[in-house]
């Protein structure tokens, strides 16, 4: 071989080297650019998936939400929000407060035993009845107003109860005396009264209720949940002194069995007491 052939030669072999060198670098470079912007999108992605979560976290819950919706009221309610609901004859010379929360097992205790004469005494104009439901024993604070961490059973049938009311007044009460009777209402460590569809499936025990696709509707569909809320304030606000259920008030004064304070819960200290406030 000559030399200028082997000058040629090793020429060529080092223009390809360059060239190769060249191209490796490129690659290395958009390896390195390709790894940044994955880095770049990885932690943006991280910072926007911890920003959704905290969004999330920081959102209000469904019922906080309903704190401020507007309230559709039943019907056969007056007041303010329709959270004043009175039951009972027009002639009767009294009005027995009740003040219950549908979770309450007392509360529940006392309709099995108690709740026929309290309706006998309604029907035949003895005393109308006006009804306060509570939600404390979803968690919900007294006299604040905030959602509580215990359930939505107390809320949720208490909108429920607003639906049956909606129907009529006997609707609500004979549903009423169905969520606290010994089949259906649950322990209070059970949150059954938060399913829809449970509460239907009592409310199909009462008559007026029974396959009515508008109480059904307004159940499913939440019609009378601000309503629930709204009512559930009127007991958190209440000026007659009442911190827990049941409680029984007339003219103006706590209706008590004896002197710890506890409530009439068989039909003879009942009627002792009611009695007693209707002559007083």
């Amino acid at each position: 071989m000559s030399k200028r052939n082997s000058a040629a030669a090793k020429n060529a072999a080092r223009e390809r080297l360059r060239v190769e060198r060249e191209k490796q670098a490129k690659r290395a470079k958009v390896k390195r650019q390709v790894i940044v912007a994955c880095s770049v999108v990885a932690v943006l992605a991280a910072a926007g998936g911890i920003g959704y979560a905290v969004v999330q976290a920081n959102k209000p819950g469904y019922w906080e939400d309903e704190r401020s919706a507007k309230v559709v009221a039943p019907a056969n309610t007056t007041g303010t929000d329709g959270t004043t609901v009175v039951i009972g004859k027009s002639t009767a010379p009294k009005t027995l407060k009740v003040y219950e929360d549908p979770r309450c097992p007392i509360c529940a205790q006392f309709e099995q035993t108690v709740g026929p004469t309290v309706k006998k005494d309604i029907d035949d104009g003895k005393f109308k009845i006006q009804y306060i439901g509570g939600t404390f024993l979803d968690g919900d604070s007294l006299g604040k107003g905030k959602i509580g961490t215990r359930g939505e059973g107390s809320k949720n049938a208490l909108s429920a109860m607003g639906a049956a009311l909606n129907v009529s007044d006997e609707a609500f009460l004979e549903y009423k005396t169905a969520l606290y009777s010994t089949k259906w209402h649950p322990s209070e460590d059970e949150d059954k009264f938060k399913s829809d569809k449970y509460l239907i499936e009592v409310a199909d025990t009462v008559p007026a209720l029974k396959n009515n696709k508008s109480f059904q509707d307004a159940v499913n569909t939440g019609k009378y949940d601000a309503w629930a809320l709204a009512m559930s304030k009127t007991f958190d606000t209440n000026k007659d002194g009442v911190t827990g259920t049941p409680s029984f008030v007339m003219n103006g004064k706590m209706l008590t069995a004896d002197s710890n304070g506890n409530p009439p819960m068989t039909v003879e200290a009942f009627n002792s007491v009611v009695d007693a406030a209707l002559k007083a």
